[in-house]
């Protein structure tokens, strides 16, 4: 058996209602939130990059693992958002977990796909027998140019995965990947923010690709959307990824556990992880779990999870998913959550 042996998600207590973000541009409020189905987004505090939000989810997976860090054989974070352009954050981070210094350890880019690229990475490791535990991460700081579409969404986030053969927690029953170069959204060197195709980000992008991806998962898989208690998908706003399970024949109670972005926004990377981490924090012995991801440019990676009888015995070793999302939250107002985003620059 091969799959979860502990997971763990984080989120900055830091946050901002998209009333506000409206408010500061003139824009309608209740046209936005019906809109995107958002109410806020999280924030990285000044203090906070994808390294230490890497940091405090891979801590909450190691807490359900249970196992000695220096046991994990790779470490991969997968982040649109890496502080370094020029230095890994995965390096910072084993030493912040006491991992290594025999352990492969890579930073990977897809969009917002790179975290599921990290899990799939993982499983094929412990598959093949190359090592006993493989972590993968997807986090981010994701940005949005002012006054951007992208401004309600972009948030802060991600989750934590560990891999192996034993003490099982959610055996990963079938995968699949759906690739294409299809240039829906970039960001060239030295920019600040990306630049997308407007509504061309939706099709022939995210719903070509998730639901691509999804069919080509349920037909490898002989299953049906009525075989699983919950479904997440990639979330880059509230309607994309409902509308892509209902055309799935997903139904909303399958849905609700995992969408998240009403109350975190999209944290790219680790957008899709930490929906499946929500779902993980309930999911029950012998149901599964169905995950799509998607990153522009583009692409997505798909999961069948089933939940072993361990499961039960590792939810509550660490603060849930919601727990953090509904926990302690610091509101600002635009001028503070512009100086935390560094949105305001000087050039000599």
């Amino acid at each position: 058996m091969i799959g979860i042996v502990g997971f763990g998600a984080y989120v900055p207590a830091y946050r901002i209602k998209s009333r506000t973000i409206a408010e500061q541009w003139g824009d309608d409020a209740g046209t936005i939130e019906r809109g995107l189905l958002m109410q806020e987004k999280t924030v990285p505090g000044r203090d906070e990059d994808t390294i230490t939000i890497s940091v405090a989810a891979a801590k909450n997976a190691l807490k359900r693992a249970g196992i000695d860090p220096q046991k994990i054989g790779a470490v991969y974070i997968g982040s649109e958002s890496h502080p370094y352009a020029v230095k890994p954050s995965g390096t910072v981070v084993i030493d912040a977990l006491g991992i290594g210094p025999h352990v492969h350890v890579a930073d990977l880019e897809f969009a917002c796909k790179a975290g599921a690229e990290s899990m799939y990475i993982c499983y094929s490791h412990i598959k093949s027998g190359e090592m006993d535990y493989a972590m993968g991460i997807g986090a981010d700081t994701s940005q949005g140019a002012p006054g951007d579409a992208l401004e309600y969404s972009a948030s802060a986030g991600g989750a934590a995965f560990i891999f192996g053969r034993e003490n099982v927690v959610a055996e990963v029953m079938y995968t699949h990947s759906f690739t294409s170069d299809t240039p829906d959204f970039w960001r060239r060197e030295y920019e600040h923010y990306p630049r997308h195709g407007g509504r061309f980000t939706g099709e022939p992008a995210y719903f070509k690709h998730v639901l691509g991806c999804a069919k080509a998962l349920l037909e490898k898989s002989n299953m049906k959307a009525e075989d699983f208690a919950h479904a997440v998908f990639h979330m880059p706003n509230g309607k994309f990824p409902l509308k892509a399970g209902k055309i799935l024949g997903f139904k909303q109670e399958q849905m609700d556990q995992g969408w998240v972005v009403n109350l975190m926004g999209n944290t790219y990377s680790g957008s899709s992880p930490t929906g499946m981490a929500a779902i993980l924090d309930v999911l029950k012995p012998g149901e599964k779990a169905f995950m799509i991801s998607f990153g522009s440019g583009a692409g997505s990676d798909g999961f069948i999870f089933e939940a072993t009888d361990r499961i039960t015995e590792v939810q509550g070793l660490a603060p849930t998913t919601r727990g953090i999302l509904e926990g302690k939250r610091i509101f600002l107002d635009y001028g503070k959550y512009a100086a935390y985003r560094r949105k305001i620059r000087f050039d000599n």
